[in-house]
């Protein structure tokens, strides 16, 4: 198989960028979002077919600001500069930016002035969404305008010869209606691509790649229950079949029931060896004490790894370890944008909390894929609806759903409320609906009356977000009905909780989970 076309996103700084590879993406077109300081020859790997330069807060014309890479244009690849990206492009090329007489926030009207395939089927005059504080002054030779607003004469712009094109306002964005349409008409239209990026096409790349990385060696596999490591086990077992024995550890950090309910799903669909391992005792002892978020994730991390180098040294021949690592983990988890130091969100259980001294290969066959991406190679895989959407669940489990210590105690109260809202939430028909639903025991205690005796009970906190990646979010509007029935249970069922408050924070500022 040929290698897989690219469109390749430069990343700027914008809130946005992920969008942009998502809106790529749904085109069925593969893209991928990169630093816009990467150097060229990884680029020139990639095979690119366009770039997409996105936005940012700098100011193009500041002496530190990040800059358009020789390459873009030595290309000559069909160019979409996208705000920042756009003012980029005419001060690299010649233009003048400055900043604007009014700054430009929010919904615009653009007024399309001459035809163009940019803009193919779609009508002369459309809401955009603008944020910018800058624009272009003056385009740079050979550039002609091919749309205004009110405050930015210039808006959308094209060379006239090369398909090379800036655009002001922001199309990623669901506030831009047609805006999909605009990306959809730079990749077909423009560019000439094909819509190839289908889960078929994934899995038949992916088990050629596996295949070639793996020879006639061993995988195992670090299943947790979850979507992510069950799909990609089942890829790598697609690939290499019964070479990969995949490891199961019951860490005692699992909802209620879920040991038993998950194993009896994966046994009965992954084609491969399944391996359970009993370690609760193991992992509470080396969280005993512990209350900073990033050492337990840490202390998991490298647990999971310890219990896997045990098993696999029983496994003649196992050299590579398989996870379920997805596009949002790498971008969460990796420098910033712009090459300066990163203000790290939290380190991911599949990519920050691996020891330095990890003797196994990883295989990562999900790593570039977003989570609906994930759920629909699932699917393709035969793998049932009732594991692929399964809610996502952290990999160190219940610590970090409960802030402090971990005990056993605490997973007692915490697995009992999280049975609650799991079971309530789905009675209400709502589960499908919600990205995730769960409980959160929180380390502050709160005074309240039982019978005639003052109480001083746990408080615990819950979290229902709507979301189709997980990389945003938005607090879900439960019906008070439902949260006043999980609350009156919670408080009368679980032993240890006196009250029960609602988290109504998106993402951002706010993460999903709460360590």
């Amino acid at each position: 198989m040929g290698r897989r076309e690219t469109v390749i996103i430069l990343d700027y700084g914008s809130q946005y960028a992920q969008l942009i590879a998502r809106r790529v993406r749904e085109c069925r077109v593969y893209s991928e979002l990169l630093p816009w300081d990467t150097p060229g020859e990884e680029i020139t790997k990639l095979n690119p077919k366009a770039f997409i330069l996105s936005g940012g807060p700098a100011s193009v014309y500041e002496e530190d600001a990040p800059s358009l890479p020789p390459y873009v244009i030595e290309s000559n690849l069909p160019v979409l500069g996208i705000c920042y990206g756009m003012q980029l492009l005419a001060h690299h090329l010649g233009g003048r930016v400055a900043p604007a007489g009014r700054r430009e926030y929010g919904p615009a009207r653009l007024r399309v002035l001459q035809p163009d395939p940019l803009f193919e089927g779609l009508p002369e005059t459309m809401q955009v969404w603008m944020s910018h504080s800058d624009r272009v002054e003056e385009m740079p030779p050979d550039f002609i305008t091919l749309a205004c607003t009110d405050n930015s004469p210039c808006a959308v712009m094209v060379h006239r010869t090369r398909p090379i094109y800036g655009i002001q306002f922001h199309p990623e964005v669901v506030h831009t209606p047609y805006g999909r349409n605009i990306i959809a008409n730079f990749l077909f239209k423009v560019c000439g691509l094909d819509a190839t990026w289908t889960p078929g096409s994934f899995i038949e790349e992916s088990v050629a790649r596996i295949r070639n990385q793996v020879g006639d060696g061993k995988a195992i596999a670090a299943l947790s229950g979850g979507v992510d490591s069950s799909v990609a086990a089942a890829i790598v077992g697609k690939a290499i079949g019964k070479r990969l024995t995949c490891i199961f550890v019951d860490h005692g950090l699992l909802r209620e029931g879920e040991s038993s309910r998950v194993l009896s799903l994966l046994r009965k669909h992954l084609d491969a060896q399944i391996v359970l391992v009993e370690a609760k005792e193991r992992f509470l002892r080396k969280l005993r004490g512990v209350t900073d978020p990033e050492e337990k994730r840490r202390i998991i991390g490298e647990e999971f790894i310890r219990v896997f180098e045990e098993e696999a040294s029983q496994l003649k021949d196992a050299k590579f370890l398989v996870q379920g690592t997805i596009y949002p983990d790498v971008i969460e988890s990796r420098a910033s944008a712009t090459g300066k130091a990163a203000a790290r969100i939290k380190t991911h259980h599949n990519v920050g909390g691996l020891p330095a001294d990890m003797r196994f290969e990883l295989i990562e066959p999900l790593r570039y894929l977003f989570k609906d991406e994930v759920r629909e190679v699932g699917l393709a895989l035969g793998l049932p609806e009732e594991l692929i959407y399964r809610q996502p669940f952290p990999g160190p489990g219940l610590a970090v759903r409960i802030l402090g210590e971990v005990t056993e105690e605490r997973l007692r109260i915490l697995r009992a409320a999280d049975a609650i809202v799991t079971e309530e939430v789905e009675r209400a028909g709502l589960a499908k609906e919600l990205w995730q639903y769960f409980a959160i025991l929180t380390p502050i205690r709160s005074v309240g009356v039982r019978g005639d005796a003052r109480a001083y009970d746990y408080v615990v906190a819950i979290r229902a977000v709507l979301s189709t990646d997980g990389m945003t979010a938005d607090w879900a509007r439960l019906p008070y009905e439902l949260l006043a029935r999980i609350s009156g249970r919670i408080v009368n069922e679980v032993p240890g909780v006196g009250r029960v408050v609602y988290d109504i924070t998106p993402k951002p500022p706010a993460t999903i989970e709460w360590e």
